[in-house]
């Protein structure tokens, strides 16, 4: 079956936020049937609003009409007022509520509302780091605090990937890095931010300070796409290297290659450069909020870490710049020699429509008169005294 399903979900932990106003939300590490990592977020509320409808969906499974039937687990509503204490107590609840809920019967666990509930949103894959308020403060669960039924499902089997030089965290939601660590990556966004546990340690970390154990990791990266893929600019950037490009809000711009560590080689026009994935968005489709853009700050690219110690640095396939140059000119090049023979092949079909046209056009040949000696012996009467 193609449908999509959810085969486990693992409370993580919760974020406090101050922006728009203080309040908490609950982080769930959501694994799919095509084997996909997501991270999501859901304040309490929203959870309790989704089981209550879960429960009308199934008015048996729920209880409502015999108690004994009841097999959708139950979910304390939320306080007038939930702090911190609060939400810190109902970690194990809630754990135990999603591992009771993805192994309901399928046409419970597999439906809809659920489906859609724990898939990512906009915010989920930008969530808010920074705010002029105050950054968000992360609280997580540790591994050992609880020992949950969900290990039943089977281990979560992540890749562990090397640190290559230290970094120092700049919000509350990013992990700290020293140089030779092993760390488990959890989720990798196309930003190049992805989001890492060591520990008991969890944070988003930049993916350039990482690599796989057991080779470089090119074969994660697509190969360059020369065509392009229309992007629209979504925030501004300045360049600063001499291989980065300078672009404003709301121009389009064609994307070439796709690296992890969130800098993508773009051009605009013939110039080609890097420039923030973060910043871009495809065209034609509906992105994160842009107050949201404003007050986060793109990863550091590969070639600006100092002291990185790579086990496979002398692998390391680099394309250069020149290279993104010269065979860009060459695509754009024959696209127009592929419009110009377009064009010459579709003006030489017109012009032989034209004069195929032009001879269905043709008058008839027009007879010469008769002679008035040939009117005399083979006309009538009446015609010969009209010529006499």
């Amino acid at each position: 079956m193609g449908d999509t399903f959810i085969r486990h979900i693992e409370l993580l932990g919760y974020e406090k936020r101050f922006f728009p106003s203080q309040h908490y939300v609950y982080m769930f590490l959501v694994k799919w049937n095509d084997l996909s990592e997501k991270l999501v977020y859901r304040r309490f509320t929203e959870i309790y609003e989704f089981h209550k409808v879960l429960k009308e969906m199934f008015p048996i499974e729920s209880g409502d009409i015999n108690p004994e039937n009841r097999i959708i687990p139950h979910l304390p509503a939320p306080k007038w007022f939930d702090g911190q204490r609060t939400t810190q107590n109902r970690q194990g609840t809630l754990a135990e509520y999603c591992y009771s809920l993805v192994n309901l019967p399928h046409k419970i666990s597999r439906c809809l509302h659920v489906v859609n509930f724990f898939k990512v949103r906009p915010d989920d894959m930008s969530p808010i780091t920074d705010s002029q308020i105050k950054k968000p403060e992360v609280f997580l669960l540790p591994k050992d605090s609880k020992k949950n039924p969900t290990d039943i499902t089977g281990p979560i089997v992540l890749q562990t990937y090397r640190v290559i030089a230290d970094y120092e965290k700049s919000s509350r939601s990013e992990m700290a890095l020293k140089s030779g660590e092993m760390v488990d990556v959890v989720e990798k966004s196309e930003s190049g931010w992805w989001f890492c546990q060591l520990k008991n340690k969890r944070g988003w970390v930049p993916a350039a300070y990482l690599e796989p154990i057991d080779g470089p990791d090119e074969s994660e990266e697509q190969e360059p796409n020369y065509e392009g893929e229309l992007y629209v600019v979504q925030k501004s950037y300045t360049a600063v290297e001499e291989d980065e490009l300078t672009l404003k809000e709301g121009d389009t711009i064609e994307v070439i290659h796709k690296l992890l560590d969130g800098w993508w080689v773009i051009r605009r026009d013939e110039a080609t450069g890097y420039y923030p994935s973060m910043y871009l968005q495809k065209s034609g489709e509906n992105g994160p909020v842009k107050s949201e853009l404003r007050n986060r700050s793109a990863p550091p690219r590969r070639s600006t870490i100092r002291n990185a110690k790579s086990i496979h640095k002398q692998n390391r396939k680099q394309i250069s710049q020149e290279t993104y140059r010269r065979n860009s000119r060459k695509y754009i090049q024959s696209r127009k020699n592929m419009k110009g023979n377009f064009k010459e092949k579709a003006n030489i079909i017109i012009e032989k429509n034209e004069q195929e046209e032009n001879r269905s056009k043709a008058q008839p040949a027009v007879p010469p008169r008769p002679s008035k000696d040939l009117i005399m012996n083979r006309c009538t009467e009446s015609t010969r005294r009209k010529i006499m």
